[in-house]
């Protein structure tokens, strides 16, 4: 099983920006699909971003025009660039992955079998 580790988390105040990584160690077929997802206290775990090995990618309404997933797969790394970020932005951000390939699967918010621990963000007004 692939092991993932969230970095870059932080604290910031509204307005500004915060580029998250994830770095994947394992086999390069876990990490077809890849995505964000974050989770603020008291609420459910919600999808933000997802990417697949073609570079697709698909977002959560309320991120579309502030947040870029990106990945790096020289690197074996992903990326989440949050610019103009919100107090209701405010979760523990989460990488998650998945060996499945298909269009018909990575998209935002989708069951995805892998996992990291987890970085958190905290937006001040």
């Amino acid at each position: 099983q692939v092991q993932l580790v969230e970095s870059g988390g932080g604290s910031v105040q509204a307005g500004g920006s915060l580029r998250l990584s994830c770095a994947a160690f394992g086999a390069s077929y876990s990490t077809n699909c890849m995505g964000w997802f974050r989770q603020a206290p008291g609420k459910e775990r919600e999808g933000v971003a997802a990417i697949d090995s073609d570079g697709r990618t698909t977002y959560a309404d309320s991120v579309k025009g502030r947040f870029t997933i990106s990945r790096d797969n020289a690197k074996n790394t992903l990326y989440l660039q949050m610019n103009s970020l919100k107090p209701e932005d405010s979760a523990m951000y989460f990488c998650a992955a998945d060996e499945r390939a298909g269009y018909w699967f990575c998209r935002v918010g989708r069951d995805f079998t892998h996992w990291g621990p987890g970085t958190q963000v905290t937006v001040s007004s």
